[in-house]
């Protein structure tokens, strides 16, 4: 009987601490201050903090809204450009990138509170159903579509769809006394990265490319193809005010340029390896004599694409200072369609240098004032503001100093053109009244200004049409006071916006870029060097020693 009674002591001994374990576990849960020890991670304390204030805030909190929010800030504690992008916005974030998107094919601004159908895509939806320039869309699958209600994005969101859908369209046009109704089936609408590829004399090429996306390098080579039926002799890369975008899309370009087994990018992070981008020798315009344009807006793939050709001396960078992001981000998707873009490792130039310009981190606005903090600096009007790191000095193939510490010096310096720049002028431009007024002038001359169908054409019509009295006239009448002296100082300015943005709404973006081209000074600069066959580096000069050097 005693050996019985012995054998379940172990057994009671278990239940009693299992109860005991649960006893505890309850009171320090509801009596104790709620203080979690088992917590001994950052991430689990996270995790902790949104359980408890799900489980006991004082009001109703929507934890899905607070995840989304906190997202954002946690990512700018660790770098400028690591970032979270929401499942509602990923979408139109990568349609940009991937050179295609699903819609009805038309340009549009928004004008008294209406969609203005500034031009349809040749070959689109739009075109084939009978859509034209100068249209009004008022109503949208049977519901009208004017008023406050008709912004950007709700615009975007009911005329964007799948590739099949439908959508019915309610459009004035005017000259008909009734709304005409179009049914149109969206189709996938190209996302151009070039802007413009066009021979500005005989031999001088040039090609403008806005982004890097899927799309670019087949869009490169059908530009170069283009311009080399028409003999060119010598290319101007624009990439002034190109943000970047996908980094192998910058390698294939340059590529293109570079001879057999050239370094072009590397990049290294704490969990990334060195990993090495080389030509392969396979691009069909080695020796095309080439200049690059950059500025301050040129950043990311701009930026591996100049820092490339300036280090293998491939070719000369004109213009000023790149933006200096040298941090390369690689995209993580989480289940409910939502992403963040986090940044892996830097990427650097075949010099060596890194051009990613110094940022604090969680000092965010401070990093996005760069820009200005230049200009106040005078940086955008004299070389001689820029202050090199000596510290971080590297060469060219060919000897040629670089600088690391951020952004890509150009080799020839080009200032900011502020000439006939007053206070009217910034004011006509800023308010957005230069843009409306030359969209009404078109929609109201539309078939007058059809039968010019180039940029020197339409230019040469418009000087007759005393175009800056007028608009100040309507300025005026929209709160902007009329000063003569200070419109005069600044005539050619006004004329090139009035002219430039006419021509844009007829003739399209190449045939703007070409307009402005036409008096561009870095644009002008960099024909000069090629026009001179100066557009290869040279090697430094060797410096004199003295004998107690030797």
């Amino acid at each position: 009987m005693k050996n019985n009674n012995t054998r379940f002591i172990p057994f009671l001994l278990a239940i009693c601490l299992i109860a005991g374990i649960a006893i505890g576990t309850f009171y320090a849960n509801h009596f104790s201050g709620n203080k979690l020890g088992i917590i001994n991670t950052s991430s689990n304390k996270l995790n902790a903090l949104l359980r408890i204030i799900d489980d006991q805030y004082v009001d109703t909190v929507n934890m899905g809204e607070l995840v989304e929010e906190a997202m954002p800030q946690i990512l700018s504690e660790l770098d400028p450009h690591s970032s979270y992008i929401p499942a509602k916005d990923l979408e139109a974030v990568n349609a940009d990138l991937k050179g295609s998107f699903s819609g009805i094919g038309i340009q549009f601004t928004i004008q008294n509170d209406t969609i203005h159908v500034n031009s349809v895509i040749q070959g689109g939806p739009s075109e084939k159903v009978g859509l034209m320039a100068g249209d009004r869309i008022v109503e949208v699958d049977d519901s009208a579509f004017v008023g406050k209600i008709v912004t950007n994005s709700e615009a975007m969101k009911r005329l964007k769809g799948e590739k099949g859908s439908k959508v019915k369209l309610g459009v004035y046009r005017p000259g008909e006394k009734d709304l005409l109704h179009f049914t149109v089936i969206r189709g996938n609408i190209p996302v151009k990265s070039i802007d413009a590829a066009y021979m500005i004399n005989e031999k001088v090429g040039y090609i403008k490319v806005n982004k890097f996306g899927e799309t670019t390098y087949p869009e490169l080579l059908i530009a170069l193809a283009k311009l080399n039926q028409k003999n060119c002799e010598g290319l101007i890369v624009d990439l002034r005010g190109n943000t970047g975008g996908y980094m192998a899309a910058a390698i294939q370009m340059v590529n293109e340029f570079l001879p057999n087994n050239r370094l072009i990018v590397y990049t290294q992070g704490r969990k990334s390896p060195r990993e090495d981008y080389n030509s392969n020798g396979t691009g069909s315009n080695q020796k095309m004599p080439l200049v690059v344009l950059v500025d301050e807006g040129s950043a990311s793939a701009s930026e591996i694409f100049a820092g490339a050709i300036q280090d293998n001396d491939r070719g000369t960078i004109v213009g000023r200072r790149s933006f200096g992001k040298g941090l390369v981000q690689q995209p993580i998707e989480f289940s409910d369609g939502s992403a963040i873009r986090l940044t892996i490792a830097r990427y650097y130039t075949p010099s060596g240098r890194c051009i990613q310009k110094p940022y604090e981190k969680g000092k965010e606005s401070e990093y996005e004032l760069d820009l200005l903090t230049r200009y106040e600096h005078g940086e955008f009007f004299s070389a001689d503001s820029i202050k090199q790191d000596e510290t971080e000095v590297y060469h060219t193939r060919l000897g040629r100093p670089v600088y690391g510490g951020g952004g890509i010096m150009p080799d020839i310096f080009v200032p900011q053109d502020t000439t006939g720049m007053t206070s009217y002028f910034r004011m006509a431009a800023n308010r957005g009244l230069i843009i409306r007024y030359t969209f009404d002038y078109t929609d109201q001359n539309r078939s007058t200004l059809q039968k010019y169908d180039t940029p020197e054409k339409m230019e040469a019509y418009l000087k007759g049409q005393n175009l800056l009295n007028k608009f100040a006239a309507w300025a005026e009448k929209k709160g902007l006071k009329r000063r003569n002296n200070l419109m005069m100082k600044s005539r050619r300015l006004f004329e090139m916006s009035l002219y430039g943005n006419i021509i844009y709404n007829m003739l399209g973006m190449e045939a703007y870029v070409e307009y402005l081209n036409e008096s561009d000074k870095t644009v002008l600069k960099a024909v000069e060097i090629l026009e001179k066959g100066e557009s290869f580096p040279q090697a430094p000069a060797p410096q004199a020693t003295t004998d107690n050097k030797k």
